[in-house]
This record gives C-alpha cells, structure tokens and sequence, in this order.
C-alpha cells in the first residue's frame, strides 16, 4: 500500500511540474525557419494595455510600428502610440494620436494601420469612438518618415479606411483598403475602400453578404495573375475567403478555407518569391471571445488557399497572443508584430530558408 500510494504522489508531482511548463515557441518539424529577432518593442506593462499592432519598412532597415494603448481597450485615455526600429533598436515609444469628437471630447482610439504609398507618403490610419459600432476613421500623413506628422482629418462620411490590417496599391495608383464593420444589430460583414494617393477620392465597393456568416477584419492579398484575394476573421471557427478578377469591383461568394480561427484577427503578406505568409490563431473559439489566443502560428501558401504551418510564435497555456500584423522587409525577412498579452508589442524576424 506504501508503494502504491508513494507511485500515486510522484504521477500527482510530476503533473503539476508539467503542467506549469512554458513551451516556448519553436520551429515546427522541417520548416527550414530561422529566428533573426524575437524581442518586445517596449518593457511589460510600460504603456498599460496594448493591442492592434501595425508595421511597415520605411527604408531599408528600418521600421515603423504602431498600436494603441491606455488603461484598457475602450477607455478615453488610449491613444496611438509608435516606435521607430533603427540601429538594431526600438526607439522609446511616442504618442501619435488621441481620440476627440468634433466638440473636444477625449474619446478612445483604435486599429491604427500604417502604409506608405509609392510617391512615399507614410499614412497612419486609425479609428476613433466610443465603440466599434460607432468609430470613424481618421488618419494622419507624414512627408518624411514619421518625423513630423499632419493634423488628424476624417475621413469621408460612410468611410474607415483599412479596418485593421494593411492596404495594398495597384500599379495603377489606386490604395486598396480591406475594411469592415460591425453593425448595431450585432451583424459584421466586410467590404473594400478604393481610394488615391493623395486620399482625395474615395469609393466603397460593397460586398454580398452571408446571413449565416459573421466576418471582419480582412488582409488582402495580390497573386502573380493579378486576382486579388481577401481572408477574414470570422465568428465561425474558420478564416473565409473571397475573390476579385478586376482589380476589388466586384468579388466572390463567401467561401470557407479549411484554416481555423477563433474569432481573432490574421494578417497575410504576398512574397516576392510568389509564396504567401499568414500569421494567425490555429485554435477553435471557446466560450469567451478571447480563448484560442494563446497559441500563434505562420503558414505558408503558394496559392493562397493550401497553407502549411512553419513556426510557432507562441504556445502557451492561456493568455492573448494575438492580432498580428505581417511584412516581407527589403531584406527578404518576414517582420511580424503582435500582441504580448497586452503587456507589450512582440517584434519577431523570421528567414524562411
């Protein structure tokens, strides 16, 4: 009896030292990735909480990341906030932008989106309001790589820009921003905004909606042939797609992809060797809209719709380890960013050999 009962202690002990275990994140079988940075932009819980992180190359070398933060998502105080990588460093982060109606009020800001055009306009986009039901887009402009900013302006009426991840821009000039919305009535559905360089002329291209599905926040993806495709969070426990031949006019029915989501943000990127990355959550949605945020994968695609997991940034047991945000660099790295369970933003460089 002794023995078994010192049998059962020792399976009782080692349970609990496995069970708080961290598994760090790491290469999966054969994915030929090679980790060149894995650092946080900011020291754990400086700015409060932080969320919605945006990235872009403003030459080569050097970066610009964005995100908001403040005492809690939602609250008047949260502002966008950005760093600049530069030296082999993040600068110390400043405040971009803050949140006021048109009498002054301080409200909360959201999903900043930074993009730089090709006649070399930096645009940081982002959304303000008390909600995301009732946000609108505002955005700023900087001639000289984040230096010295515009004023904040509004967006046109009915407008929000790119809703959460990146936009991309044709050879023909037109800014192509992924967007959504999240109605009053509880129904989200996506749409695109096509818009110029010099964000004078804006036009909505609207989307068929699907009764039974629930989608926003697209990233888009331009392929080699000149299709452009669009893949989405959605609240159905899959990423969905749609399609577009003539350049975002009109699009596809609503498709499931076989990618799992657990109603959590994604980001994808075209390579120049014509693959394609998506960083995204490959758990299944739990009872609260935050489980299956703390696991965090990228896959690989050559067509857009057959992926295959490479790395994984994070598996933890829980927490929020989310929202990505995804660029190939001039350096043919792939610079990712995301949430740090709110405490910080994580900045990952990835080389796929």
């Amino acid at each position: 009896m002794n023995n078994l009962h010192f049998k059962i202690k020792t399976i009782i002990l080692f349970a609990v030292i496995f069970s708080n275990i961290i598994i760090y994140p790491q290469p999966l079988n054969n994915s030929g990735v090679e980790v060149i940075i894995d650092t946080t932009i900011f020291p754990l819980g400086s700015l409060g909480s932080c969320h919605a992180s945006t990235i872009v190359e403003l030459e080569p070398g050097t970066f610009m990341a964005a995100w908001f933060a403040g005492s809690h998502e939602g609250a008047n105080d949260v502002g966008i906030w950005s760093s600049t990588y530069q030296n082999n460093k993040w600068t110390t982060p400043v405040e971009l932008a803050v949140g006021r109606d048109s009498s002054g009020k301080e409200l909360p800001c959201w999903n900043p989106v930074l993009f730089k055009t090709k006649n070399n306009s930096l645009i940081l986009f982002y959304k303000v309001g008390v909600n995301p039901r009732q946000w609108w887009g505002n955005f700023i402009q900087s001639f000289d790589n984040g230096e010295s900013w515009s004023q904040p302006k509004t967006l046109p009426y009915g407008f929000l820009g790119p809703i959460k991840d990146k936009p991309i821009q044709l050879s023909n000039g037109n800014i192509l921003c992924p967007s959504s919305t999240e109605g009053m009535d509880g129904k989200w559905n996506i749409h695109l905004e096509i818009t110029n360089e010099n964000l004078s002329s804006w036009k909505r291209i609207n989307i068929k909606k699907d009764s039974a599905v629930d989608i926003i926040q697209p990233t888009i993806l331009l392929h080699p042939n000149g299709k452009l495709q669009m893949l989405c969070r959605s609240r159905q426990n899959l990423i969905y797609q749609t399609w577009s031949a003539d350049n975002g006019l009109h699009w596809s029915k609503l498709e499931k992809t076989d990618m799992p989501n657990p109603n959590s943000g994604i980001d994808a990127a075209a390579l120049d060797n014509g693959n394609f990355i998506l960083v995204y959550n490959p758990l299944r949605q739990g009872p609260d809209w935050f489980y299956g945020r703390n696991v965090l994968n990228a896959a690989i695609s050559r067509d857009g719709e057959h992926w295959k997991d490479i790395y994984q940034l994070v598996n933890k047991k829980e927490g929020e380890y989310s929202y990505p945000a995804v660029i190939e660099g001039s350096d043919k790295l792939i610079h990712i960013t995301y949430t740090d369970d709110r405490k910080s933003i994580k900045y990952v460089v990835l080389k796929i050999n």
